[in-house]
């Protein structure tokens, strides 16, 4: 990525930020997908702002530079000026990551002449929102094309990398899209950033919805998301004619009306196995709403049925008392503006009764009577320290149950706090704190940890 680093030891990163140079740190993880959907914006900001210096560590393979500068969660961004770090951001917040790399590094370089501010100057309302006018202007190009794409330049003359990128992969995908170049109207190019709250190009939208960036492209592209944009926008709009057999919609409708509201997500509430599922469960969790899942990544048949049957190529999708209310970004916005919490008082959902966190925690630790809490999953382990602890646990031949602390930042950090051991993994039995990493393998070299753990 141009004008993005890879920090290769504390040492080079000491010399880089007491230079005297704005520098912006990018602490991130390969499996984690905000991470990867940051590192677009990321690379955007450092072709905008070539007068600061634009650094990505990976945290967990740079652990001493992850505590110098206090990460406890990727994405993490901290900010340095004349040798000291100024401000820090954690989690996946495009605008406000734009924010702060501005107020560092001082005006963005411009690649075309300045905005006319007397044009611009009606753009935002009084509350910082989009004018009427121009909300209405967007969301009728949004809605032109079921496909359409913002972008620097045109599909046949793109102008950065990232737009380039974009309409290869819908090229090669066989999806038929509108465009509209940002270059030409600054209007729009500066008004959809708050519309949409997102602050670089290009931006996708499926029908009306926006999908996201070049990375968020990209990684529908490998899932084989977009092959479902392709057949929805071939689909008949009539359910009879869509080919489900009987026994499918039954099930389905089944489905549906399991629970008074109804996640469709990849993976289950524990661990979303997609950043847009994720996003929706933690609505619901904000919200106490009480709600069921179904892991459409389990069954095939109901993945692609359910497309077919509520007329939505993606996923998640959410339903509430029979009904498709939609995916991530709808119900982000009905949290916005109160709609969600009106729809659910007006459907008789009431909120789920809070458990207290030290609950929460006892009753994990119980959960199973061997009890690991690790970075990943045992068949996927995020660091070197759960991988030793759950190959010493399948040697010993010990059933155990597990929790990735990476999931859930409030259970990474109360767990500290209520077992007082500061690090993971920790393992537990029947309740009881065994330890960590150096202790289950001490008890598993001298024979130990099989015959506590039966006892």
């Amino acid at each position: 990525m141009a004008g993005v680093r890879d920090v290769k030891s504390k040492t080079e990163l000491d010399e880089v930020v007491s230079g005297g140079k704005p520098v912006v740190l990018h602490f991130w993880a390969s499996w984690c997908d905000a991470s990867k959907q940051m590192d677009q914006i990321f690379s955007h900001l450092a072709t905008d702002y070539p007068q600061a210096l634009f650094y990505r560590v990976e945290a967990e393979e740079q652990p001493e530079i992850s505590d110098a500068y206090a990460v406890a969660a990727v994405p993490f961004f901290a900010f340095c000026k004349d040798g000291k770090t100024v401000d820090k951001l954690e989690g996946a917040n495009p605008s406000g990551l734009a924010e702060k790399v501005a107020k560092l590094a001082g005006p963005a370089a411009i690649e075309k002449p300045q905005v006319n501010i007397e044009k611009l100057s009606g753009t935002e309302d009084a509350s910082g929102g989009v004018n009427k006018v121009l909300k209405s202007r967007l969301e009728k190009l949004i809605n032109s094309n079921p496909v359409f794409l913002f972008m620097k330049g045109s599909p046949e003359e793109p102008k950065c990398k990232f737009s380039r990128k974009v309409t290869e992969i819908l090229k090669d995908e066989g999806i038929s899209f509108g465009s509209f170049d940002i270059l030409t109207d600054d209007e729009v190019r500066e008004g959809l950033k708050v519309y949409s709250n997102w602050p670089t190009y290009p931006q996708l939208y499926f029908k009306g919805e926006l999908l996201g960036g070049c990375d968020i492209v990209v990684s529908m592209k490998e899932s084989g998301e977009l092959q479902d944009l392709v057949k929805e926008s071939n689909m008949s709009d009539s359910k009879e004619d869509s080919g489900l057999d009987a026994q499918l919609m039954s099930r389905l409708k089944e489905l549906i009306n399991s629970s008074p509201v109804l996640v469709f997500m990849k993976g289950s509430p524990d661990e979303p196995k997609c950043g847009f599922s994720g996003k929706l469960v933690a609505i619901l969790k904000e919200e106490n709403v009480p709600f069921k899942s179904f892991d459409i990544l389990s069954d095939e048949a109901v993945r692609q049925g359910l497309k077919v049957f509520s007329k939505w190529p993606s996923y998640p999708q959410l339903y509430i008392k029979g009904e498709l209310i939609g995916g991530s970004d709808i119900v982000l916005e009905m949290q916005k503006t109160g709609e969600l919490k009106s729809l659910l008082e007006e459907k008789g959902i009431a909120e789920a009764k809070v458990e207290s966190l030290e609950d929460r925690l006892k009753h994990l630790v119980s959960s199973s009577p061997v009890m690991l809490f690790m970075k990943g999953t045992p068949d996927a382990p995020k660091c070197g320290f759960s991988t030793k602890v759950v190959n010493a646990l399948r040697e010993e031949g010990v059933e155990f149950g597990s929790f990735d602390i990476l999931s859930d930042e409030e259970v990474r950090q109360g767990l500290k706090s209520f077992s007082n051991w500061p690090t993971y993994p920790q393992l537990y039995y029947k309740g009881e704190l065994i330890g960590g990493c150096d202790i289950v393998l001490e008890m598993h070299n001298s024979g130990e940890l099989k015959e506590t753990l039966s006892e």
